[in-house]
């Protein structure tokens, strides 16, 4: 288990990440993040002493969305079967936080395509673990 700082994560301020050990400060990612932006399933992070990713060092080329079922009515468990029969890997966080995992960016755009509708639907609200 190591963890990284959340920016702006207000009462949390960092979140657990399951990894394996690849090297002496060095972690492959075994869970898609929740709070995180531009780190996601199978990269390789470099950690400092207290096991706080300091970087990524090698990018999986994977992606990542968050989606929120909050404010919505919507089928959680339909729209999670929805993503999934997509090839898309999944994470609960509660019954209204889904993590999204798409494997390459060819994947990643039927991702969002998939998510944007139902956004506009008016089903989910979702964002991208990506800001580059």
């Amino acid at each position: 288990m190591i963890a990284a700082a959340i920016d702006g994560g207000g009462d949390v301020s960092t979140e657990q990440l399951f990894a394996r050990r690849v090297g002496p400060d060095r972690f492959e990612l075994c869970c898609i993040p929740f709070f995180l932006y531009d780190i996601a399933l199978g990269d390789v992070v470099e950690t400092d002493d207290d096991d706080l990713v300091r970087r990524v060092l090698e990018p999986s080329g994977r992606f990542v969305f968050r989606v929120w079922f909050g404010s919505t009515s919507s089928p959680r468990d339909e729209e999670a079967q929805a993503l999934a029969d997509l090839g898309a890997l999944l994470e609960w966080s509660s019954v209204n936080l889904l993590a999204v995992d798409a494997r390459d960016g060819e994947h990643a755009q039927r991702i969002a395509d998939h998510l944007q509708d139902a956004a506009d639907e008016g089903r989910l609200v979702f964002e991208t673990g990506r800001t580059a």
